[in-house]
């Protein structure tokens, strides 16, 4: 993809600062994941594949026991859908039958079919919302294309639904795999930090210009203005993790392992009293290290 000057130095200029960020964060003093009474944490983790077929070893070993969620960004194995037994381990280890186990499909989760077996593990479709104590959470397939218009018809009258009732919560998170936010105000297109750039995505099949920026966003934007804080985020990457706001103080994030020299997963903490919600990406490794040494104390 061609990038003229500003945009280049727009994507330069937050690298630069995210790099910054995480090497402070990765050398400091670790946040543990015990849980508070006030505090909800939630880890989202994305391109979590390895290239033995199997997940991420560091992530096999990561305890999750202290997250109130779990937030998969796609790409969890590298053929995930192919066996069945491909999906017990996947359920062994992330338990995809809990309500706040979420899983935005990548093209590695859906690429062999087998779909049903995943409805099976999780009693859900591959899209759905969810509320949980003060945030509604909106899981897209981002697989889906105009020629499955039941089901990408039906996604986008979930999207469209909770756009229009949403009034308690006070966040709505959407989580996917692709990156399909192309021209939205104020950002890089996708390209520039992830692997998918989906120029032609649909998110129905009224039209062929029912991209994101056209359907999505607008409709994010009003939920914006009343009151509720809306965060995007996106699995399909293994580089510098991204987080920027669009003109609209839309929260757009990119997260993801496989390859990446940071390997970083985005941990965000809400606080049930001020219902309020803060984010950090932190180095998996350093994660397990700082757990190892909670085990070695006790």
């Amino acid at each position: 993809m061609l990038m003229n000057g500003s945009l280049k130095d727009s994507v330069r200029k937050n690298n630069k600062i995210i790099r910054a960020f995480l090497f402070i964060l990765f050398w400091s003093p670790f946040w543990t994941t015990g849980q508070d009474q006030d505090t909800l944490r939630y880890i989202f983790m994305g391109h979590i594949y390895s290239s033995d077929h199997k997940i991420d070893p560091r992530v096999e070993q990561l305890d999750l026991s202290g997250y109130e969620g779990i937030w998969l960004g796609g790409d969890v194995q590298s053929e995930a859908t192919l066996e069945y037994s491909t999906l017990q381990y996947i359920d062994s280890i992330f338990d995809l039958t809990s309500p706040t186990t979420y899983w935005a499909l990548g093209n590695h989760d859906a690429r062999n079919g087998n779909l049903e077996w995943l409805k099976e593990f999780t009693g859900r479709e591959t899209y759905f919302t969810h509320y949980n104590k003060g945030i509604t959470s909106i899981v897209m397939n981002t697989n889906l294309v105009p020629t499955d218009c039941e089901n990408i018809e039906k996604q986008y009258k979930i999207l469209m639904d909770v756009c229009d009732t949403i009034h308690f919560s006070s966040h709505l998170v959407l989580i996917m795999h692709h990156g399909i936010w192309r021209g939205v105000p104020n950002l890089p297109n996708p390209a520039a930090y992830s692997h998918s750039d989906f120029v032609y995505w649909n998110s129905n099949c009224d039209s062929s210009g029912s991209t994101f920026v056209k359907t999505i966003y607008p409709r994010l934007v009003e939920v914006k203005k009343r009151g509720t804080e809306v965060i995007c985020i996106m699995g399909d990457t293994s580089g510098t993790p991204f987080s920027m706001d669009s003109v609209d103080e839309i929260h757009f994030m990119a997260c993801g392992l496989n390859n990446s020299p940071l390997n970083a997963v985005l941990i965000l903490e809400y606080h049930l009293s001020s219902r309020t919600m803060n984010w950090q990406f932190h180095n998996l490794d350093s994660l397990l290290i700082a757990q190892q040494e909670r085990i070695i104390k006790k």
